[in-house]
């Protein structure tokens, strides 16, 4: 089926289907914002604030020390770092110095990150001034082709006061030690002109970004996106979203010139985060709050709750357990999150409970999207407005993008409507490839009706009215007794419990049946549950072959930093287990 084909009675009213003038250099959405509003603020972090003019003099400056000491278009720079707010203008340097930056994960070990150094070839480093972050970084460049390393400190960040009482007092994060030779960001953005060098952009061709993932299958992979990859994905969305300013009003584009204030609370090395907030935000004139850790704060998440009401945020792309972290915060009716406007979920299917409890007790709206780090990220997304939105669903593919269902055996042929099958996507957004991986390339892309298709490797379908429905992770799904089972099923049931907060499901050997379905439960703060109370829970309300056999109750599900409960792990213990 053709893009043009999506004109579905449910269309979004107003909604082109089809977005053009991306195809230009990703740094100049920096560029065009801060002409147009100078004296905006972009980043907000604890409470001091940076102007759109100040972080692209700042961007400017890095852009030139960089091509100083020699980084070349094309090269590969790393930033590892958590939500700061050097962040962006280090990311758009990068960028108007003709390099290619490589976000890392600022959880990783030394061993991880000297990897990724290595496999994307990186040159120059930015890290964190910090008694972890940094001792990860000096042990993780060792044996790599990484020549130089830049630190960088919060304290010239704060605000005057808290700088000095945070100095006095040693709360400010710094490292014991730092090696000889390593630069300090503030030295080398003070003595750099802010003049970046003049590099020819190829907008569709050259790339941007280099953002690590597990992909489909094996090792992490790098998918390599190029500037129009990511300048269409911020294009489309701006297109597609719709948002109601106030009361009784009809919905609307995202205003632009600082009228929206974007929730920071995914981190940035992370395609979602990236580019539908720190991006999404610049795109729009509006400020950014950095959110390092959404976890602090006692009890956890105490903090960013504090920070939405005295910023108030008016738009939040989060992951379904940071909804769930919200909803199940003990305090929450101690805090107005009146000031959200729309909240955005991806990066994992998101329950119908949990969107019901969240929109029941902030009385904000969720709109869920789908889409992998291999498309920049977004691919579809509910239509923004209660009359349109299909809650279960990830709505229609955005303007311009095509998705398909194949058969999951050869992703060669297109499925009928209502039929399982592997989701694939062809669209301005669709990644170049894998970062040196022409075998992985073979393996993930189709020509489907001489267009360029990405395999997923997520499972689902399209309903009778045209929206995509996404049933599970093809390598998630467990087999029982020749019945396919996606843990997403048993998961949106298991949420409905009024105990449960965090649910997964997963397959484990069985003798009789090949694999039976085991539940890792995560109680709502204060309640307690017994298994049979669980198990008996799901004969009311699954399929026989669905039901979980075995529950095992744990104090915290395994997510990643993203916020993704990783089934991956529970597997793997429970592989180790029966070995």
């Amino acid at each position: 089926m053709a893009a043009e084909t999506w004109s579905t009675p449910n269309w979004p009213e107003g909604v082109s289907h089809d977005v053009s003038d991306y195809e230009k250099p990703l740094f100049s959405v920096l560029d065009e914002s801060a002409q147009a509003y100078p004296n905006l603020v972009y980043t907000i972090f604890n409470d001091a604030t940076r102007t759109y003019a100040q972080v692209k003099d700042t961007a400017d400056r890095v852009a030139n020390f960089l091509v100083s000491c020699g980084i070349q278009k094309g090269d590969r720079v790393a930033i590892f770092l958590p939500n700061l707010p050097q962040y962006p203008a280090i990311f758009f340097g990068i960028l108007k110095s003709g390099a290619v930056c490589v976000t890392c994960n600022p959880l990783y070990t030394a061993s991880e990150l000297n990897y990724q150094l290595n496999d994307a070839g990186a040159k120059v480093v930015f890290c964190m001034d910090h008694p972890q972050f940094y001792p990860t970084t000096v042990a993780a460049v060792k044996d790599s082709g990484v020549e130089s390393v830049i630190i960088c400190s919060v304290k010239s960040y704060l605000p005057k006061i808290k700088a000095l009482l945070g100095g006095l007092l040693g709360k400010i994060p710094k490292a014991q030690h730092h090696e000889s030779g390593h630069l300090f960001f503030d030295d080398i953005v003070a003595s750099a002109e802010p003049r970046p060098p003049a590099v020819e952009i190829n907008p569709t061709e050259d790339l941007a970004l280099i953002i690590y993932t597990g992909g489909t299958t094996g090792v992490p992979k790098g998918a390599a996106l190029t500037h129009a990859n990511i300048t269409y994905d911020l294009k489309a969305s701006y297109e597609w979203i719709r948002l109601v300013h106030e009361p009784g009003a009809k919905p609307e584009k995202v205003r632009k010139g600082g009228h929206h204030v974007y929730l920071g609370v995914l981190p940035w090395y992370h395609s979602f985060g990236m580019t539908c907030a720190l991006l999404s935000a610049c795109a729009a004139g509006a400020k950014l709050i950095c959110i390092p850790n959404p976890r602090e704060g006692n009890p956890p998440f105490t903090d960013v709750l504090k920070i939405v009401q005295k910023h108030k945020p008016t738009i939040m792309p989060a992951v379904p357990t940071i909804f769930v972290a919200f909803t199940n915060h003990p305090h929450l009716d101690r805090y107005d999150l009146n000031s959200l406007m729309g909240c955005f979920s991806g990066g994992a299917p998101l329950p119908p409970e949990v969107c019901r409890q969240f929109e029941e007790k902030t009385g904000s709206v969720i709109f869920e999207g789908y889409g992998l780090s291999e498309t920049a990220p977004i691919a579809s997304v509910n239509p923004t407005s209660l009359a349109q939105r299909k809650i279960g669903t990830i709505g229609f593919p955005l303007p311009g993008t095509d998705i398909k269902v194949l058969d999951i055996n050869t992703g060669l042929n297109e499925l009928p409507r209502g039929e399982d099958g592997e989701i694939a996507i062809c669209g301005p957004q669709v990644m170049q490839g894998y970062w040196q991986r022409p075998e992985e390339n073979e393996n993930v892309f189709r020509e489907i009706d001489g267009k360029r298709s990405f395999l997923t490797g997520d499972i689902g379908h399209i309903d009778e009215d045209w929206y995509i429905l996404m049933t599970d992770r093809k390598k998630d799904m467990i087999l029982v007794g020749g019945f396919n089972v996606y843990p997403r099923d048993v998961e949106d049931i298991l949420f409905t419990h009024p105990k449960v907060a965090l649910a997964a499901a997963v397959g484990v050997p069985d003798a009789k049946r090949g694999e039976t379905v085991k539940a890792f439960i995560q109680l709502k703060p204060g309640k307690t549950a017994t298994a049979e109370e669980i198990l008996a829970f799901c004969k009311e309300n699954m399929a026989g072959y669905k039901r979980p056999k075995i529950v095992e109750f744990r104090d915290n599900l395994p997510v990643s930093n993203v916020g993704k409960i990783l089934r991956r792990v529970l597997r793997d213990e429970e592989s180790d287990k029966a070995k």
